[in-house]
């Protein structure tokens, strides 16, 4: 599979101050990269340099083929206001379009058909006419997601997706986001979920205090002292 995104030697940070340094990886098309590390490692950040939002202090980002800012659709993480949004969801959907309609005010037959089908794949037509603030969290999330479709269908940037969800909304979300996957579209996503993780992600980036510490497939994590060391952390945090 082709290279569609490469960061080389990628230093990041605020104000003259590094928080993440010297960042290599790849991600080709068809990946499923999940970005593991501590609190104030630089993944968000990272996130943000990748969105193009950010400048980096030093290195580069590379966005091979055809692949632009603009190609990467965006799962934030939601507040507590974005989540009271008073707008029915078949609107929030097919707002992903928008960057897409330049001065034009109004959405094309191919962008209402876009938002039609995209609701569909997500089992969520049903919901359209609804509005967004009344739905479950696992719903509001599907629709989230809905609209990164309709931004960008090659690549998914995803920050801790199931934040909030109860465990069976979390479970559906990390199916249907491997479902999108396997379906060709290249997904990044931010986690703290370990076993979530290790069981869907074909690579792995963690990332340390102010250094990377490890990136390659889940496999080779899996057998790295890096990843046996964060899977008995985790393993003792979850029996307290």
């Amino acid at each position: 599979m082709s290279i569609q995104l490469e960061c080389k030697d990628l230093t990041l940070g605020y104000e003259g101050s590094a928080v993440a340094e010297e960042l290599n990886f790849s991600v080709s098309e068809g990946d499923y990269l999940c970005i593991l590390g501590e609190n104030g490692s630089g993944k968000s950040t990272l996130i943000k340099a990748l969105l193009g939002l950010k400048p980096q202090m030093s290195g580069e980002i590379i966005r091979h083929g055809d692949i632009k800012v603009g190609d990467i659709g965006y799962l934030p993480q939601q507040t507590a206001i974005q989540r009271d949004f008073p707008a029915s969801v078949r609107e929030i959907v097919i707002s992903g379009c928008l960057p897409k309609c330049g001065l034009r005010p109004f959405y094309t037959k191919e962008e209402k058909k876009l938002a039609g089908e995209t609701m569909a794949r997500l089992g969520i037509t049903e919901l359209a006419g609804r509005c967004y603030r009344e739905l479950s969290g696992g719903q509001q999330q599907r629709v989230l997601l809905a609209r990164a479709l309709c931004a960008a269908q090659k690549m998914l940037l995803l920050d801790e997706p199931v934040t909030g969800l109860d465990p069976k909304a979390q479970t559906d979300m990390y199916e249907l986001i491997n479902e999108l996957n396997k379906s060709g579209i290249t997904v990044i996503m931010v986690s703290h979920d370990f076993a979530a993780a290790t069981s869907y992600a074909s690579h792995i980036l963690h990332i340390g205090a102010h250094r990377q510490l490890f990136f390659g497939t889940t496999a080779d994590y899996l057998a790295s002292g890096v990843g046996k060391s964060f899977s008995e952390r985790t393993v003792s945090e979850e029996n307290g």
